[in-house]
């Protein structure tokens, strides 16, 4: 399980074989890497079940492949057999998807045993990375901190830069840019080549890239049809046996930052939120995850002195409308009663 997906298998993968398996997506959110938050988002995980399940379609039909293998309308063995979406007349909830093997990634003395884990996997193995692909560099993004500006493509005179030596506010990237981070460890951690190397295993950096880029280059296309701009995401991976395909889900709110009109449409708006309205949780977040570090621990949260506080009922009503609005808006379809992308940007806006 995940900390907003519920994870079943219907047939286990084996070391020869794919299995067979439904994710379904609840209202849950998470922020910060905390799992599951106080409170629930309705509609949250229809809209984001709808938006990935219609993103791998679309990488379906542009030979990109993928462990989707279609959607139902409800979870369970009741939920009526798996389809594409557009056989659909009402949102989905769960999506039917191939399954590989996950290996226990042991931690032992500060560090992380990659060899144990490619051991087990032989060859079908999720390729423990996540794949992040850049279009643009915000404010606060890490990227400012671990590179500099001219890397990237980016001239830059110096006139009025921040203390990252970068542009203030959001600068468009010439080339997307790719980067890979652990994807299994407590802390998230951005990679070296090398390091990246070794954690994919039998996997294809370049490879890697290559479906990286196609992905975004899909997204970023669907994106602008919407009236979208589409800034940064991820991909996670899966190898079998030579062949390398895209797992998990891709282009919703929660895996990606998408705006309208300058405005933020993804979960980085309840982010934000918290930064502004509970400073005191997420300085508190981040002193536990340096500690962790400090103490080479793998778990930060029990070294949290504060639990998240609940949101209002406003705050809750206003992203709920964004989910929903958003998904209608990036489908073309107004599949979700919600109101419309500028009446749910300008309610975002008022928070």
């Amino acid at each position: 399980m995940t900390s907003v997906k519920e994870f079943s298998v219907e047939r286990p993968a084996t070391p020869d074989e794919l299995g067979e398996g439904t994710f379904r997506f609840t209202d849950d959110y998470s922020v910060f890497d905390w799992g599951t938050m106080p409170d629930t988002i309705p509609g949250k995980g229809r809209s984001l079940c709808t938006m990935g399940a219609y993103n791998f379609e679309l990488c379906d039909t542009n030979h990109v492949p993928t462990h989707y293998r279609g959607v139902r309308p409800t979870c369970g063995d009741n939920g009526g057999d798996v389809t594409d979406l557009g056989d659909l007349t009402a949102s989905p909830e769960e999506m039917a998807i191939s399954l590989t093997q996950v290996p226990d990634l042991p931690f032992a003395d500060g560090a992380y045993d990659y060899d144990a884990y490619h051991e087990a996997a032989g060859e079908n193995y999720l390729i423990p990375l996540e794949i992040v692909f850049r279009n643009s560099v915000p404010p606060g993004s890490s990227l400012r901190r671990r590179a500099d500006p001219g890397e990237y493509g980016v001239e830059f005179d110096g006139d009025g830069d921040g203390d990252d030596g970068w542009p203030d506010g959001t600068v468009a990237l010439p080339q997307p840019a790719i980067d890979f981070s652990t994807k299994f460890e407590a802390q998230d951690r951005y990679l070296t080549e090398r390091e990246a190397k070794a954690i994919a295993g039998k996997a294809d950096l370049d490879r890697l890239r290559e479906l990286a880029l196609a992905v975004n280059h899909l997204l970023t296309r669907q994106a602008e049809r919407a009236g979208f701009t589409h800034e940064d995401g991820k991909i996670e991976c899966y190898y079998y046996r030579g062949t390398i395909a895209v797992a998990d889900v891709c282009g919703t709110f929660d895996e990606n930052r998408f705006s309208y009109d300058g405005q933020e449409l993804s979960k980085e708006v309840l982010r934000q939120y918290y930064k502004r309205e509970h400073p005191g949780w997420v300085e508190s977040v981040e002193e536990a995850k340096v500690t962790a570090r400090e103490r080479d621990r793998a778990d930060w949260r029990s070294l949290c002195e504060r639990d998240p506080p609940a949101l209002p009922d406003r705050v809750i009503e206003t992203v709920a409308d964004l989910y929903t609005a958003g998904a209608n808006a990036y489908l073309g379809v107004d599949l979700f009663d919600a109101p419309g992308i500028d009446a749910a940007v300008t309610a975002v806006r008022n928070l």
